[in-house]
């Protein structure tokens, strides 16, 4: 149901706000009256996923994540499983979901849905909150009658993408806090502690050791220059931002990607799983194989294995097999492409993908668990080798006054 901003004036002639979910603006006008304040003003809320939008605190604030598309789309899939209507159904939901902005979303969809719309076309009609994916499986499911499954499995599908991008930002949490902790330590020390030091290693009128007047250079670089320091890391970044949306520095910053150690078969890995759990998604939900693959491309961020995946469609636009262009780009395991020219040859495709996701996203998981235990070290041997450069530089010197003392 639409939902109505209102304000008001009561007996007192107090101005009073608030919100109220009704079917139009009439029956929200009587509603109010029945309330026994006088309205002043009243507004349809409307939401910012369709384009347009408020300011950036607002969005942050009511922005829809995917626990709350998850849960929303678990409890959808219940109430249509209960035989309930589509339009009561999405009514239920416009009062259920606790995110502000898909509760507007939700009154929208129902709207259109009351208007004569198909499901699909009202969700694609949010494409901030409910993706290609989202949508085409919607459609799918209407054509063939099988709303309730399909609702299930994108359920699933979103709890599952839902897991593991929580898992790698969980991964992250710790290496990243230890990195910026170390930074600004690093920051204090030469900006507070070396200069007093300096001071006294410059009275000694004695040649410091090398690593003694680095340390000084930086001390007073980092005093002066601070904002310098400031505006060039802002500036690489700036730059690395807008080099990396071209074509040419999009291509170039993912195949570095790919080649880094570990991080490259993590990366190399997600899409892969992506690829296929997406893929076997798809086809089972009855979405025909072209516009699938048309989907995953968009869905898949790495440029390398979104061109193997476009020229896996054309291939198979023209008949031929879909490995192929798979084993020709080199992204795609041996066992991935195995396992799905098995499927192409038994017809059984959809299980072969959902086998090698299961697969995929176990050894994510565990990948994910060994760069933590990695980039831990990594971190504190990095911190270590700050440290030491910095107390070498003083200890050397304050060896040296106290053998001329």
């Amino acid at each position: 149901m639409p939902i109505y901003n209102y304000k008001a004036l009561d007996r007192t002639g107090k101005e009073t706000k608030g919100t109220i979910n009704t079917d139009s603006i009439a029956t929200a006008k009587q509603k109010i009256k029945a309330m026994g304040v006088m309205l002043v003003d009243i507004k349809e809320q409307k939401s910012h996923a369709s384009g347009g939008g408020p300011s950036f605190i607002a969005r942050l604030q009511n922005r829809v994540t995917v626990e709350d598309l998850a849960l929303m789309t678990r409890q959808f899939a219940t109430l249509i499983k209960a035989k309930i209507p589509v339009a009561e159904a999405l009514a239920a939901l416009s009062e259920q979901v606790d995110n502000e902005t898909l509760r507007i979303v939700m009154s929208e969809v129902k709207q259109k849905v009351t208007e004569g719309a198909s499901l699909a076309d009202a969700l694609g009609a949010h494409p901030k909150v409910f993706t290609s994916v989202y949508s085409n499986m919607v459609s799918a499911g209407e054509a063939s009658g099988t709303l309730e499954i399909v609702l299930l499995r994108l359920a699933d599908f979103t709890e599952s993408q839902m897991k593991l991008r929580n898992k790698i930002k969980s991964a992250m949490t710790y290496p990243v806090i230890m990195g910026i902790f170390g930074f600004l330590m690093m920051n204090v020390i030469f900006i507070f502690v070396i200069p007093k030091i300096a001071k006294i290693f410059i009275s000694m009128k004695k040649e410091l050791p090398l690593q003694t007047r680095a340390c000084i250079w930086i001390s007073e670089f980092l005093q002066n220059y601070w904002w310098a320091v400031i505006a060039g890391m802002i500036g690489a970044w700036w730059l690395l931002k807008r080099y990396i949306a071209t074509p040419k520095g999009e291509a170039q910053w993912h195949t570095i990607l790919l080649k880094l150690p570990i991080i490259g078969i993590l990366t190399k890995m997600i899409n892969v799983s992506r690829f296929c759990s997406t893929l076997g998604t798809l086809l089972n939900s009855g979405v025909p194989i072209l516009t699938a693959l048309s989907i995953v491309k968009n869905l898949v961020p790495n440029v390398h294995i979104k061109d193997a995946i476009e020229k896996a469609r054309i291939s198979v636009s023209e008949g031929a097999s879909l490995t192929g262009p798979l084993i020709q780009s080199g992204h795609f395991p041996a066992l991935v492409t195995h396992m799905i020219r098995l499927g192409e040859r038994s017809g059984e495709l959809e299980p072969m993908l959902k086998i090698v996701s299961e697969n995929y996203e176990e050894q994510v998981e565990s990948k994910i668990g060994g760069l933590t235990s990695i980039l831990e070290p990594i971190m504190m041997v990095a911190l270590g080798l700050g440290v030491a450069f910095i107390v070498f530089a003083v200890v050397v010197p304050m060896m040296s006054l106290n053998s001329v003392s």
